[in-house]
């Protein structure tokens, strides 16, 4: 029996930043934000030949990190060297804006084995296209799909997948069945959706999904029905709950909540009760009925759509970790995820975290498989997929002094991985992977 990717000798996906330069200012963007501010640079060619030992057992190779790809000048090289050592199986591919790409680069990439490439449009319409990605024009995005459709006729590749990503945010969410009829249109095959992950308040604000988990919502809704039914209304319950001198329908209200709150701990819930009564419904119905009306339009044109949840999953999965991921960044730095890659502040949660890159080697020392053999990364790895790090989203304390520091050095539970206050664990936030 093979072992998972997690414990395997080699990562199974490289996710390697070429370049964290970019052509563009995406408001939504790291770059943008004061707690991400790097040093700028390319990956070199030393640097990329130093990850040649783990291309034989890779099923991905993804090359994207806070920059924009085409922007490096040996792009084709590094895929070409990828793609003669990979298995057969493997893919290479990489997230771009696309303003960069002519039909001549088109069939470059093509023609040193691509395999995946994904544009990100983020609204169809071109006012809201300026809005969101500062510099480009939504033809930019049109003339990119049409270069790889010719690519793909040129080189004889109809196996080379072409797709967008759509981040949804408050502002663009009706956009999104527009967006995926107009991509489809112009030979987008596949679509991922993601949320915004919010950098700053503005961000925070024009977050779409909701907050509570969904188990969390399915248990306060149960219990909000049973209420209603027999007369209770369990949304006085912060009016109720300080009142010295309480009425028997008052008292009746709190054991309500006290029975809701038993009935979530019995399935290992947790219940931030401000943030279940605080919901906006009609807005995560609106959401739903969005990707509702995205999922038929992908079903009619033949889409491949991913879309992330509506709101947070409380049963967690770290894809990164779970499939074997390794995190390279243009210095060569070597971290675990999506999540511990760059530093940088977000609002997330609604208050301000700032998070340090996790990195457990650089390649200028020591070799890929070196560090991802690492006694410290190994056990890192099989602290994520136990999952028994807190629910930091779920707690009515939180921000705490453990998550709201500027250097992580434990959680509440004495765990030294900082996953307690992850949400790309959680399926809102999704990539190419």
């Amino acid at each position: 029996m093979s072992l998972p990717p997690t414990l395997r000798e080699h990562p199974s996906k490289l996710f390697v930043e070429v370049t964290s330069r970019c052509n563009m200012s995406c408001a939504m963007c790291v770059k943008q934000t004061s707690g991400g501010a790097d040093p700028e640079g390319d990956l070199s060619m030393p640097l990329f030949r130093a990850l040649a030992p783990a291309f034989p057992g890779l099923d991905a190779f993804i090359l994207n990190g806070v920059g924009e790809p085409l922007l490096h000048p040996q792009l084709e090289e590094m895929i070409r060297a990828a793609r003669e050592r990979m298995p057969t199986e493997g893919w290479v591919g990489f997230q771009s804006n696309g303003l960069l790409l002519t039909d001549a680069r088109a069939v470059s990439l093509a023609s040193a084995g691509l395999d995946r490439i994904c544009f990100s449009i983020d609204g169809v319409s071109p006012e809201t296209f300026r809005k969101v990605r500062k510099g480009g024009e939504i033809e930019g995005v049109e003339r990119a799909l049409a270069a790889m459709a010719a690519a793909k006729n040129h080189c004889g590749r109809p196996d080379l997948q072409v797709g967008v990503e759509f981040v949804v945010m408050r502002g663009n969410l009706r956009e999104l069945p527009d967006a995926l009829r107009w991509s489809a249109a112009r030979g987008a095959t596949f679509a991922i959706v993601t949320h915004v992950l919010p950098y700053d308040l503005y961000h925070g604000r024009e977050a779409a999904f909701e907050r509570n988990t969904d188990e969390a919502i399915a248990i306060f809704r149960k219990w909000e029905e049973t209420g209603r039914r027999e007369g209770s209304d369990i949304h006085r319950y912060f009016d109720i709950l300080w009142k010295y001198a309480k009425s028997p329908e008052e008292a009746k209200v709190l054991k309500f909540v006290e029975a809701m709150r038993a009935d979530a701990m019995g399935r290992g819930v947790f219940l931030d009760m401000k943030k279940l009564l605080s919901a906006d419904r009609g807005h995560v119905d609106e959401i739903a009925g969005v990707f509702a009306e995205a999922e038929e339009v992908a079903r009619k044109e033949g889409l491949d759509l991913r879309l992330p949840g509506v709101s947070l999953k409380e049963k967690r999965k770290c894809s990164f970790v779970e499939e074997g991921g390794a995190f390279v960044s243009w210095q060569g730095a070597v971290s675990p995820c999506y999540f511990l890659w760059h530093r940088y502040s977000c609002f997330a949660h609604g208050w301000k975290q700032s998070v340090q890159p996790k990195v457990f080697g650089k390649l200028e020392e020591r070799g890929i498989l070196e560090i991802w053999n690492d006694r410290e990364f190994r056990a890192f790895r099989e602290s994520v997929i136990r999952y028994d790090y807190p629910y930091c989203t779920s707690c009515s304390l939180a921000p705490c002094d453990y998550v709201q520091t500027e250097e992580f050095e434990q959680d509440c539970h004495i765990r030294n991985v900082q996953c307690g206050s992850c949400m790309w664990c959680m399926g809102v936030f999704q990539c190419l992977r």
